[in-house]
């Protein structure tokens, strides 16, 4: 299995043919560096070993707490974590969980403090407004996930199949 150092590797290896094959594909460099960078923040920090106390878990510093409860729920290598699109969807979802979560309570933490009547119907628009307008950049950053997690697993895939055929030849 390639270590966090060697996914860090590949990560940054795979980077110029991510953003060239991005460019190539869409001829929209805004569009190739969306997709470059979540490729990046995929390979270093939305990674599929999130699942264990990885180098991507002890880089979220003092909020690495926030993804121990999808070390409990998610075992290791499972379809749920190394599985291709389903589990780049269950970590952008569960982590996308813990932001509304926060919003949420920021909400409630100013509506306390100000004594103000912040209405969730005020809220609303102002989420259209960041997804509906801006679909194609939003896919590009889940594109851009999927293929940092699909190096890494793609590499642990590759280290397995060639150990397992090292074994079979003893």
């Amino acid at each position: 299995m390639p270590s966090g150092k060697e996914h860090d590797r590949i990560t940054l290896w795979l980077l110029p043919l991510v953003v060239i094959g991005t460019f190539l594909i869409t001829v929209d460099m805004p569009t190739a560096v969306i997709v470059a960078v979540s490729f990046l923040l995929s390979g270093f920090m939305m990674g599929p070993d999130l699942d264990i106390q990885s180098v991507q878990y002890r880089r979220w510093g003092p909020i690495r707490w926030i993804w121990y409860p999808y070390q409990v729920l998610v075992k290791h290598r499972s379809k749920w974590s190394h599985g291709p699109i389903i589990g780049t969807l269950v970590r952008v979802i569960y982590l996308a969980a813990w932001v509304v979560l926060f919003m949420v309570l920021g909400v409630l933490a100013i509506n306390h403090l100000w004594q103000a009547q912040l209405s969730w119907a005020l809220m609303r628009p102002v989420l259209g407004d960041l997804f509906v307008p801006y679909a194609q950049e939003w896919l590009a950053l889940l594109v851009g996930l999927e293929l940092g997690a699909l190096s890494h697993y793609t590499s642990d895939w590759l280290a397995s199949a060639i150990k397992k055929q090292r074994r079979r030849r003893k």
